[in-house]
């Protein structure tokens, strides 16, 4: 195994995604709504860009070692790290958490967590709700299109971060890129879609029922973030580095670190980065980043 590896991402494409990465990635689609940059799912798994394993599947060349004593934690690989570009409104979502994701999907819930990195102006996120609420309201609510009525909306700027917990209703908006941190899970309830329908002409799914018995229902508190320090809880810590020559990056005494360059360019050891490359890091391993740039720290406690 690498000391270090360079990823390079599984690209998927939705109708609500632009052309954002492409001008700072050799990217093949017209459309990307999203780039899979750490993922360990069997065939959309990341691909190894660096070293001895190059072209492989992330998962066919990393092992419980290189994950570290978390492994022991989870039935399945920890996180999913993902970049989004937005140029149209996702649909109105919510996600279950573990205990009905693995009672009923056999699959972990889904916590997670948005990290802007730029914005257009007056853009923003629907997230959670204005005031406590019930299940008898909101689906009322889904019947006459109202549902956005009962949502925050913050208008957002590069910098900005949002925990959406387990059960918070949430949509990106259009206008809006971002660096999303999660569990290691795809499982997402459709409760509106602004009446949009595919190229075929037909209404996207919505999973109505399902959104309604895993919503929190009470109101949204916005958490607030100062400091290095975005995110630290069960499921992740998320550090934010400013770059100024050199950062050494090493792996905590539990689990491996992923990261992504949202700013800058220069080496990791002797692997060249630019914006918007990721790394993973194995257990136990430590590399000397010299350059300049933003950097997105991922690990798990």
């Amino acid at each position: 195994m690498d000391k270090v590896i360079k990823l390079k991402p599984i690209i998927k494409s939705a109708l609500w995604g632009g052309n954002y990465f492409q001008s700072y990635k050799d990217l093949d689609l017209d459309i990307i709504s999203e780039l899979w940059e750490l993922s360990v799912r069997g065939i959309d798994s990341s691909i190894v860009d660096s070293g001895i394993n190059k072209g492989k599947r992330l998962d066919e060349v990393i092992n419980k070692e290189d994950i570290g004593p978390i492994s022991n934690r989870y039935p399945f690989f920890p996180l999913l790290i993902k970049l989004i570009d937005a140029k149209d409104n996702l649909s109105v979502q919510v996600h279950p958490n573990d205990e009905y994701a693995l009672s009923k999907l056999n699959s972990f819930g889904k916590n997670e967590m948005w990290h802007i990195i730029s914005s257009d102006p007056g853009c923003g996120l629907y997230v959670g709700l204005k005031e406590d609420s019930n299940r008898e309201e909101l689906e009322e609510r889904l019947n006459n299109n109202t549902i956005l009525e009962a949502l925050n909306f913050f208008e957002v700027k590069p910098g900005d971060t949002f925990m959406i917990n387990a059960g918070t209703i949430h949509a990106i908006g259009k206008g809006v890129r971002l660096i999303e941190i999660q569990q290691n899970s795809d499982i997402t309830y459709r409760l509106y879609d602004y009446l949009r329908k595919d190229k075929d002409g037909n209404y996207r799914e919505l999973h109505i029922k399902e959104a309604l018995d895993v919503i929190d229902y009470h109101k949204y508190l916005k958490e607030e973030h100062h400091g290095d320090i975005l995110e630290s809880n069960q499921y992740f810590h998320v550090e934010r580095k400013n770059i100024d020559k050199e950062l050494l990056i090493e792996a905590n005494e539990n689990s491996f670190i992923s990261f992504t360059f949202i700013d800058g360019n220069g080496y990791v050891d002797d692997i060249e980065y630019k914006v918007f490359d990721t790394f993973f890091l194995p257990y136990k391993k430590k590399c000397l980043v010299k350059g300049t740039g933003t950097v997105i720290i991922s690990t798990v406690k």
